[in-house]
């Protein structure tokens, strides 16, 4: 009985941690893949529909961006 349930804790924590850094290595190299959003590419963005923003325009939706994360 107490054998079944130490087994059961140690699966538990040898699971958490596998998952652990299995979702880390994923996450890497998702962020890898696809960079979060900057200045430069919301200027190109901007560029594409084209208007020449200013830089106090990039600033403001970065801000607004970066507050609905």
């Amino acid at each position: 009985m107490l054998e079944n349930i130490l087994y059961l804790v140690i699966g538990l924590v040898v699971g958490l941690i596998i998952g652990f850094f299995l979702s880390r290595f994923i996450m890497k190299k998702y962020l890898t893949k696809n960079p979060p959003i900057n200045e430069k590419m919301i200027e190109a963005m901007m560029s594409s529909m084209g208007r020449k923003p200013s830089q106090k325009q990039v600033k403001q939706v970065m801000r607004e961006m970066n507050r609905y994360k």
